[in-house]
């Protein structure tokens, strides 16, 4: 059963828009903002932004599936709880292109199997670097890790600061959003949940 709905899924991978014609467009942005593009501190500028964006987001380009598909069996029978905490956060929202800075946790109970812990942040990590929301990018680390590692259940906890809300419009500086989701037996039992919510309280 597919749980993963990307709706990303038709990325960027064959663009057609090459690095020329984006930095044209960066170009006549400054343009439209009243600057100079032709001024010294701005001749470079296109190309940097262009840059900068490959870097934010390059998650277009990764399949977080494939990260998850090599797992580990030998593991002695453990079968409760595997908690990640304090995962760095670096995306941007999808309304107005304005970073999203924070932490998720993350827990999945594994079916026999797991994976290496350095793939839980790298599915953060290339869901991140994507125009999203909070919420879905929430949903889409637990489905992923759910579906790719047949889990019994995950946990997924986002705590962000989003600067479409601190530097523009309502300009709340200390404002912080959380959102969680749960699948399987995070879901289906309490006793889990609450655990959960402790280890990543500490």
């Amino acid at each position: 059963m597919k749980l993963v709905k990307d709706i990303h899924s038709k990325s960027t991978k064959n663009s057609n828009v090459s690095d020329k014609e984006a930095e044209e467009a960066v170009i006549k942005i400054l343009e439209w903002m009243g600057e100079d593009p032709s001024r010294e501190g701005l001749i470079e500028t296109p190309k940097r932004v262009v840059k900068a964006f490959k870097e934010y987001f390059k998650g277009y380009k990764e399949d977080p599936n494939q990260i998850l598909d090599k797992t580990f069996g030998d593991v002695d029978g453990y079968d409760d709880m595997v908690v990640q905490k304090n995962i760095s956060v670096q995306s941007h929202c999808e309304h107005h292109m304005a970073p999203i800075i924070g932490i998720a946790h993350v827990a999945y109970i594994p079916n026999e199997r797991v994976v290496g812990l350095s793939k839980i942040a790298r599915v953060v990590e290339v869901f991140s670097k994507r125009l999203q929301t909070q919420e879905r990018l929430t949903v889409q680390i637990a489905n992923t890790l759910m579906e790719s590692l047949d889990a019994k259940g995950v946990a997924v906890t986002i705590d962000s600061t989003h600067q479409c809300m601190t530097m523009r419009g309502i300009k709340k500086e200390q404002a912080t959003t959380v959102t969680n989701f749960y699948l399987g037996q995070f879901k289906d039992d309490l006793s889990y949940q609450n655990r959960y919510l402790r280890f990543i309280a500490k």
